[in-house]
C-alpha cells in the first residue's frame, strides 16, 4: 500500500489522476464545503488484520457521514479519494482491495493518488478552493490524513477532522538496531495524530457533531 495506504470502482485509475468524472463537468467553483473521503476502500474496512483495528466502528461512521452529507438540501462537494498501491498490495489498481466501499454519484469525484499526500501529483487542488472548508474522513491517520490534512492547512483551507472517522494500523516501533522492539496499538497512534494536527490548526469534531458539520457556524 503505497506509503501505507490502501478502494470503488472497478475502472482503473486514469494517468491524471482523476477519474469516473471530469472536472469540466463538475461545478466545484462555488462550493464552499468538501466532504474528502481519503482511502475509504475495501482492503482497509475489511476485518482485520488485513483492515485496520477500528474497521467495524470507522466504516459504519464513515457511512453515517456520507449518507448525511447526500441528503442535505445544499450538500458540500463530495471527493473519493482512492490510493493505488504496488503490484501485490492489498490496493493494487484493479483488484478488489482497491475498490471504493461507497460508490460515488454523479457529480462526486474520484482522485487516485500514489503519495501520502492526497494533493501531490494528482487534480484535487483544482476542486477545492484555497478558501474552502474541508471535512476529512478515511484512513490512514497517520500517512494519508496527517499529510493531506497540513497541506490543506497551508493552502489556507479550513480543515475539520472528525473523530471516530479516521483510522490506521498498529505501530511499530524501531529503533537504533533496526527491529521494532515495541507496538503502539492504532487508537494511540490516532489520538496521537488528532492531538499533532489540533496543534497544528485542525478543527476536531465527533460524531455527535455530525448535524451541524455542514451547516453554517
Amino acid at each position: 500500500m503505497a506509503s501505507t495506504d490502501p478502494s470503488s470502482s472497478a475502472a482503473p485509475p486514469s494517468l491524471n489522476g482523476t477519474s469516473t468524472h471530469s472536472i469540466s463537468n463538475i461545478s466545484h467553483a462555488g462550493h464552499q464545503r468538501v466532504l474528502l473521503l481519503i482511502a475509504v476502500q475495501k482492503c482497509m474496512l475489511s476485518p482485520p488484520p488485513v483492515g485496520v483495528p477500528a474497521a467495524s466502528t470507522v466504516g459504519p461512521n464513515i457511512a453515517r457521514i456520507l449518507t448525511h452529507a447526500r441528503s442535505l438540501p445544499h450538500p458540500p462537494l463530495i471527493i473519493h479519494v482512492r490510493n493505488s498501491g504496488d503490484q501485490g498490495e492489498a490496493d493494487e489498481p484493479g483488484t478488489a482491495g482497491w475498490e471504493l466501499v461507497h460508490d460515488p454519484l454523479p457529480g462526486e469525484p474520484v482522485i487516485d493518488k500514489t503519495k501520502n499526500n492526497a494533493f501531490t501529483g494528482t487534480r484535487l487542488a483544482e476542486y477545492i478552493r484555497p478558501d474552502a472548508e474541508i471535512v476529512v474522513a478515511g484512513m490512514q491517520s497517520d500517512f494519508c490524513v496527517r499529510a493531506t490534512c497540513s497541506t490543506a492547512l497551508v493552502r489556507g483551507n479550513l480543515v475539520l477532522l472528525i473523530r471516530g472517522a479516521h483510522a490506521t494500523y498498529d505501530r511499530l516501533d524501531v529503533w537504533n538496531t533496526g527491529l521494532a522492539t515495541s507496538v503502539t496499538p492504532a487508537d494511540t497512534v490516532q489520538t496521537e495524530i488528532e492531538a499533532e494536527l489540533e496543534e497544528a490548526g485542525v478543527m476536531l469534531l465527533e460524531m455527535k457533531d455530525l448535524p451541524q458539520i455542514f451547516t453554517g457556524r
